[in-house]
């Protein structure tokens, strides 16, 4: 947690072991309810949104920024996890993406687009592979 940054827990969330977690200065992480698996790791420069309900598996990668500048601009922009979604082992989720409600991300996708509720993405870059699904 760095200077005027902001944790907002809002449920009841888990953090296994060899989990890195850091919130720049004035950004803000917001947790709802779940879990992130072990060895995961945030990297919160802006904003970073997780539901409710949201798993999160080993090796995951969620990151709001490019963390470096690219022509003058650095690339920060919020990430928003919306409630029931699954996020397969070793996911990268990169910044400005919306993952919609129910949503599944297979193993070893790399997420630079926003991905509707109730689909199942995959891939580099991930793509809807099957909608409508419902995941317990």
């Amino acid at each position: 947690m760095r200077k005027n940054s902001n944790l907002v827990l809002n449920g009841d969330f888990a953090i296994y072991t060899g989990c890195s977690i850091v919130v720049q200065s004035n950004a803000t992480l917001t947790l709802g309810s779940g879990y992130i698996n072990n060895d995961a790791k945030v990297k919160c420069y802006n904003s970073i949104t997780i539901g409710h309900n949201v798993v999160i598996s080993e090796g995951v990668v969620i990151r709001d920024s490019d963390n470096h500048h690219i022509n003058g601009v650095m690339n920060q922009n919020p990430i928003n996890i919306g409630n029931n979604v699954w996020i397969g082992l070793n996911v990268t989720i990169l910044n400005g993406v919306s993952i919609g409600e129910g949503a599944v991300i297979a193993a070893g996708s790399v997420v630079v687009s926003d991905v509707p509720a109730y689909t199942l993405v995959a891939g580099c870059p991930a793509k809807v592979k099957k909608t409508n699904v419902m995941w317990h």
